[in-house]
């Protein structure tokens, strides 16, 4: 009978960090515009503490956050944590894109013939006429030590083949 009751003892700690961790997603919670938190499956009385927490400051946000933190245990955390998951997935994916955009174009600037072909490879509608001519203008501005006005239109020219 008491190896029953062993298992089911949960430490000081780990219920702190439970609760921590239900604080830190009404945080997250607090920090999403209405129409966004529209999306979510909650009670309204865990609706209405986030949108009051919306309105708050300092101390007063951190005891509110407090409350919502003692919400969330009635709710389905897992569930909201998902439909979180979801919400910000476009705009890691955009990030994602941003960031290839970025290499490509440093590796054009970096590179030679072959960073052009690769770039040409990657994207079909690339003309490597127009890019070998950003990629000297780039070149030339960094040499003359000028603004980086041709690696903009670089980088813009990928943005667009990319689309």
């Amino acid at each position: 009978m008491k190896d029953e009751d062993e298992e089911f003892i949960i430490s000081k700690s780990q219920v702190k960090r439970e609760m921590q961790s239900l604080r830190d997603l009404g945080e997250e919670l607090v920090e999403l515009p209405i129409a966004e938190l529209k999306k979510f499956d909650i009670s309204e009385s865990l609706h209405d503490a986030i949108s009051l927490a919306q309105t708050l400051k300092r101390e007063a946000l951190r005891r509110q956050i407090q409350r919502i933190g003692k919400l969330l245990r009635e709710e389905d955390d897992a569930v909201i944590k998902q439909t979180l998951e979801q919400i910000s997935q476009p705009q890691r994916d955009e990030v994602k894109a941003f960031h290839q955009l970025e290499e490509w174009r440093d590796q054009l600037m970096s590179g030679g013939d072959e960073a052009i072909n690769q770039t040409v490879e990657a994207l079909p509608g690339a003309d490597r006429q127009h890019l070998r001519q950003l990629v000297r203008n780039v070149r030339k501005e960094l040499e003359l030590e000028k603004p980086p006005k041709s690696a903009r239109l670089l980088f813009q020219y990928l943005k667009e083949l990319k689309g």
